[in-house]
């Protein structure tokens, strides 16, 4: 599976690691993904999901059934 965010979409970006003597070679930041389990009251079940921990922060300031009407995915 990619490591793509279900929520906001964050994914591997790519970069350059740049040595002491200025070399540069090609490197990836790949976001901080984690899963986890929601319980979801109006579906009544539990919804487990893939995304960043920003957006994990996102849902505990706002709720789950929230975020997932502002994606489109409720």
């Amino acid at each position: 599976m990619a490591r793509v965010c279900e929520i906001t979409g964050k994914r591997t970006r790519v970069g350059n690691n740049v040595s002491h003597a200025n070399n540069r070679t090609k490197r990836k930041f790949y976001p901080n993904l984690q899963t986890k389990k929601f319980f979801i009251p109006s579906l009544n079940e539990w919804v487990e999901i893939k995304l960043a921990t920003s957006a994990i922060r996102t849902i505990n300031k706002k709720g789950i059934e929230a975020v997932l009407k502002e994606v489109g995915a409720l």
